[in-house]
């Protein structure tokens, strides 16, 4: 009951936050320069023709009644049409969701498998140089700018080195990839990641995997979700690397640590067992909290990369000041942002019996 009761009223939270975002968004569009109809026929049409979208699309209408309008239209599933290539919001945001999804999982995945060891060796091997080389790679991790990261890896793994690929096999080749011009071993050439795109989805290649027991296709997508993935988890993996020892030179500290020591018990199951288990639950809110953080700040690693997610196509919309795309892409990053904190914060109680839904 106390469950059911935290998440009615976590839901309702978030239903007033995506109102706010709504209102906010609607306000910007409303204060914005710039005649929506003119943008929609671009600046050579006739006055009349002006006039007539105006009156079509309810633009000529009070503010007050365009906003209920669009309220009602959100309250029915309806984000509305682009400006520019005509075509349902809803759907223009569908399409692009799974690659956005793909590289935030998979930034996700690249940030803990490397931050959460780190983390660990950190705290265990206090003023050792490991330690310092952890710190020093969180440092680095936080200051560095995406953009950048981005770029400097297209240049490394991309231009200057390269993945060994058979010389009479160039199917394999991913579209994209840059040849390395120095010499290869005898049978290969060698080509860099691919600098951009999404050649290949990660359910195609599943399928590729499952029904025709080939693994080029998951091979390509790695290959391609390599890069974005590694600079959009880069900040991410510093982050949990300092949280992981923090929270483990805490609890190391604690009176059951020593009793578990008094017992017996060999170090790696007090260490990761007891002490790492109890230092998850602010590392779990951070990921949750960050997963939602990621699929919004994907923008500047998508464009980088080209990657077809919801962050290219927010700067496209932005380029273009097509507005109802522009709204429905971030009412949508709001709402994946709500909902994943609530789900973050109801594996509390799982991870932590001491944690109640009150």
């Amino acid at each position: 009951m106390a469950m059911r009761q935290f998440l009615v009223r976590r839901l309702l939270q978030g239903i007033l936050v995506i109102w706010g975002v709504v209102t906010v968004l609607f306000g910007l569009r409303a204060v914005s320069p710039g005649d929506p109809a003119t943008l929609m026929l671009g600046e050579g049409a006739n006055r009349e023709l002006v006039e007539r979208v105006r009156e079509e699309e309810g633009l000529n209408e009070p503010i007050y009644v365009q906003y209920l309008d669009y309220v009602g239209g959100l309250l029915q599933g309806d984000l509305g049409y682009s400006w520019q290539s005509n075509r349902d919001v809803t759907a223009m945001v569908i399409e692009r969701i799974p690659a956005t999804i793909e590289l935030t999982i998979a930034a996700t995945i690249v940030a803990i498998v490397i931050a959460i060891p780190l983390g660990v060796v950190s705290a265990t091997r206090r003023n050792e140089p490991s330690d310092y080389g952890a710190t020093l790679f969180s440092l680095l991790g936080i200051s560095t700018p995406n953009f950048w990261l981005g770029l400097m890896l297209i240049l490394v793994m991309s231009v200057w080195f390269g993945i060994p690929y058979p010389t009479m096999s160039t199917a394999a080749v991913p579209v994209g990839a840059v040849r390395i011009p120095y010499p290869s071993h005898i049978g290969y050439d060698f080509y860099g990641f691919p600098t951009g795109r999404r050649g290949v989805g990660f359910p195609d290649a599943m399928r590729a995997l499952v029904y025709d027991q080939s693994v080029s296709e998951l091979g390509a997508w790695l290959r391609y979700i390599t890069l974005p993935a590694l600079t959009l988890g880069t900040y991410f993996t510093a982050l949990i690397t300092r949280l992981t020892r923090s929270g483990m030179i805490d609890e190391l500290g604690k009176p059951y640590v020593t009793a578990t020591k008094a017992k017996g018990l060999p170090n790696p199951l007090i260490r990761y067992k007891h002490v790492l288990r109890n230092t998850m639950i602010p590392i779990i809110t951070v990921l949750g909290l960050q997963m939602g953080t990621l699929m919004g700040g994907a923008v500047i690693t998508e464009t980088v990369f080209n990657w077809p997610g919801l962050g290219l196509r927010l700067v496209d919309a932005l380029r273009i000041r097509d507005w109802p795309l522009m709204q429905g892409i971030i009412i949508f990053i709001a709402f994946a942002f709500i909902v994943i904190n609530i789900v973050v914060d109801a594996l509390y109680t799982k991870l932590n019996p001491q944690v109640s839904a009150e």
